[in-house]
């Protein structure tokens, strides 16, 4: 390790958190500062790559970063080393490599330092070991930058002319909304098909009929809502029932497919006796689930802690660059987060191992330690995120922790402690209780469990729902609680959630478990997709994108296409494979598909679809169009007709509902309608009264609100205007009224002193500047200190 001598020796990270914690483990020799993160990239405007000249792109400083980089400038060239101690994955790989080419370090005093976890054994070790800049990742990921600028700056203006401005299109997320509709599609197409049910609920308890008390405690409320399967369960057990469900018929499958099959059996078997025909019992192991990866987190997180995945990140992000813990100063609790490795140190499982015995006892710890396998493409340089000291518990660090960073720490501690536990063991009784009946015998099976041994299910808590059986012996006699027939009808492919989204994206490779948060938070940013009670649900405007994408870029919107470009990288990464090359394979067979939609694609709002509906108006067939507020119905003879609805998204006419409220400007009936934002009402005589009245959460009407109050002062910048009040969610405040041709916001406690300065003629003044000074926005320059350095010359 080479050490600085006179000088100060330069490291460079990403966050100033990351900073701080790592300053701690340095000695005086090191300043360490932040990069903020990316200090070049390929600038907003312009697509500032060169496709005829082997892609080569354009960097520029990251806007608000030029400061930063001239100070980082100056600290290098006083410096005698430069450690780049980036983040190890191909972004951060190529943080630093921007970082060496900005500050032109000499190469062979330029270091780049890598660590899965921010400990003062993991620092010292990467410093001692420092390596140089792996131009491979740094080529993976500007592969990654190029294609995406090249999707993005391509498709995006195409859509602007084609579907509505400002939209976007990207080679990850087009896909992953892709996978959204497809869902959405076949949910719409769906057809419920009936089947019968006949399930029993049996006690061991013969003497006694808990019919009537089942049937209040079904009529009940916990906590507002009726009893859940575990409420369920836990009364049948202290009742010693139990529930099971009919599956053979005089020795066939059961199946009952219409009420009058259901019928004929449940009459059946309504009064008979039954008893208990069949009885296996096993004992089975359950093993710990492996650490988390990225995806694993993510997943996780959301379906325990009801976390984005963007908020999970972020939190995450907090944990591993450092918390301050009070006397222990800055301490980086987790290790890195950007990972599809389940890879754990020896050092870390010694460590668990140790914890484990110490705490829980020997029969806790397997007899060795628990491995676990990663995905083929996974790299195991990398760690499983895992806490970097288990002895720090999350009960004991609560007081330093936000309630969030407390939830998913528990969470990441408890995963990676139960994955080195021993399995849990389990009773399994599976139960064939049968009668005999007129239609043959009739026989009924369940299973259920009970817990013989906890093992790593002591930390990490799972969900069952499976039901207690009482004790029961073969030709035992049963008694009925109730047994109903019950229609039924098979269920939609469910709606994705951000879980299964996240699981999805990972099992189809499409993008990397690092970006499916930006990926996540894209889609619903550009409203191609929104989600209600926590599932995803595709637009109509995401439709529409998606159906033009793939009629005319069907690669870019393959999943096959798409996971062989990852790979692809993953090969560039790896040295496998040049760059250049896939850039080159992938632009040829783009630009001839660019071509052709530029030609032949059409506009969204001059194309219809035919509709089940005939126009009230003329009788005319009606069709389906796209418009701002996305799909509605039109009349097929428009201009002529001009008779439109809105419509569902199942493409459900919906009728106007009338209400009882009176425009308060022209008295005809608020009418209510959807928009962008949701439910609203309209007056019934739009256009030509163009009132609106906003609906709150709760669906109550509210008020149009208050006319804008004038004030009699002049408006500073477009001079032309005058300034009035309107009202905010923050209180009163002073705009133009010539609004939204004039958007100047001015503080309403000024006004006083507005119209004073008005009076005396002062206001408005010739400039904005002089306007922005005499609110306080500016100070006022002085030519004082101007004389003072012309003085200080001549001396």
């Amino acid at each position: 390790m080479a050490k600085a001598s006179s000088k100060k020796t330069l490291v460079i990270v990403e966050s100033p958190a990351k900073a701080k914690t790592i300053n701690k483990y340095l000695g005086n020799d090191y300043i360490v500062k932040a990069s903020m993160g990316h200090v070049r990239d390929l600038p907003s405007k312009g697509i500032n790559v060169d496709i005829e000249n082997n892609f080569e792109p354009t960097y520029d400083v990251t806007k608000g970063r030029k400061k930063l980089v001239s100070t980082l400038k100056s600290l290098a060239k006083k410096s005698d080393y430069l450690y780049l101690a980036t983040d190890l994955d191909r972004e951060g790989e190529a943080i630093a490599w921007h970082l060496a080419e900005l500050l032109g370090t000499n190469p062979d005093k330029t270091y780049r330092v890598v660590f899965n976890a921010i400990t003062k054994s993991s620092i010292q070790e990467a410093f001692e070991s420092p390596g140089k800049i792996e131009m491979p990742k740094v080529m993976a990921q500007q592969a990654r930058r190029i294609l995406d600028r090249i999707v993005g700056y391509k498709i995006s203006p195409l859509l602007w002319k084609k579907v509505a401005k400002g939209l976007s299109a990207g080679r990850v997320q087009s896909v992953a909304v892709k996978i959204i509709v497809e869902r959405e599609l076949e949910i719409r197409a769906f057809v419920p098909d009936e089947y019968w049910l006949i399930p029993a609920f049996f006690t061991s308890d013969i003497d006694q009929d808990y019919k009537q008390q089942w049937s209040d405690f079904l009529a009940t409320e916990i906590n507002g809502k009726k009893p859940t399967l575990v409420h369920q369960n836990k009364w049948l057990s202290e009742h010693n029932a139990f529930k099971s469900e009919l599956v053979r018929v005089a020795g066939k499958k059961f199946s009952a497919k219409d009420e009058a099959s259901a019928k004929q059996i449940f009459d059946a078997i309504v009064d008979k006796e039954f008893k208990v025909d069949d009885l296996v019992a096993k004992q089975t192991s359950s093993k710990a689930s492996p650490p988390f990866i990225t995806s694993t987190l993510q997943q996780a997180a959301s379906n325990r802690l009801g976390f984005a995945a963007k908020k999970t990140m972020r939190l995450a992000q907090s944990l591993y660059e450092g918390i301050e813990l009070g006397n222990m100063g800055a301490v980086g609790l987790i290790t890195y987060m950007r990972t599809d490795s389940t890879h754990i140190s020896g050092e870390a499982i010694a460590s668990s191992r140790s914890f484990i015995e110490s705490n829980y006892g020997s029969e806790y710890l397997p007899e060795k330690p628990n491995f676990y396998s990663s995905k083929k493409n996974a790299q195991q340089a990398h760690e499983a995120i895992r806490p970097t000291d288990p002895s720090i518990k999350p009960g004991d660090i609560q007081q330093y922790l936000s309630d969030e960073q407390f939830r998913l720490y528990d969470l990441i501690w408890r995963r990676f402690i139960a994955s080195q536990m021993t399995p849990s063991k389990w009773n399994v009784t599976t139960v064939t209780i049968a009668a005999d009946t007129p239609i043959g015998k009739c026989e009924y099976r369940t299973s259920g469990r009970s817990l013989v041994f906890d093992g790593y299910s002591k930390i990490w808590k799972t969900n069952s729902t499976e039901q207690q059986l009482p004790h029961l012996e073969i030709g035992q006699s049963l008694r009925t609680i109730d047994i109903d027939a019950q229609q039924n009808f098979t269920k939609p492919p469910a709606r994705y959630t951000e879980a299964s989204l996240v699981k999805t994206l990972e099992k189809e490779g499409i993008g990397r478990p690092s970006t499916y948060a930006s990926i996540i938070s894209t889609i619903q940013d550009r409203n191609y997709v929104e989600q209600r009670e926590r599932k995803f649900h595709a637009t109509d405007l995401g439709e529409i994108v998606t159906e033009k994408l793939d009629e005319f870029f069907p690669s870019i919107m393959d999943l096959a296409f798409t996971r062989q470009l990852e790979e692809e990288l993953d090969m560039i990464e790896d040295g496998k494979l040049e760059w250049v090359k896939v850039l080159k394979d992938f632009y040829g067979p783009f630009e001839k598909s660019l071509n052709i939609a530029t030609e032949e694609m059409k506009h969204a709002k001059a194309e219809t679809k035919p509709s089940d509906y005939t126009c009230p108006d003329c009788n005319a067939p009606m069709v389906y169009r796209f418009g701002k507020n996305g799909r509605f119905l039109s009349c097929s003879k428009y201009p002529e007709c001009k008779f439109a609805a809105p419509c569902n998204n199942k493409g459900e006419l919906q009728e106007q509902i009338i209400s009882d409220i009176p425009c308060p400007n022209c008295d005809k009936m608020m009418i209510e309608k959807h928009g962008r934002f949701g439910k609203f009402m309209g007056c019934q005589d739009y256009p030509k009264c163009k009132t609106i009245m906003k609906i709150d959460k709760e669906g109550n009407v509210l008020p149009p609100a208050a006319p804008p109050e004038p004030t009699g002062v002049h408006c500073q910048k477009c001079k032309t205007g005058e300034l009035v009040i309107r009202q905010s969610k923050r209180g009163p405040f002073m705009g133009c009224n010539n609004f939204p041709r004039c958007r100047n916001i001015i503080s309403i406690k000024v006004l006083d002193e507005l119209k004073r300065l008005q009076e005396e003629g002062k206001w408005p003044p010739a400039t904005i500047e002089e306007a922005d000074i005499m609110l306080g926005r500016k100070k006022k320059k002085t030519a004082k200190k101007k004389t003072a350095k012309k003085k200080s010359k001549k001396k």
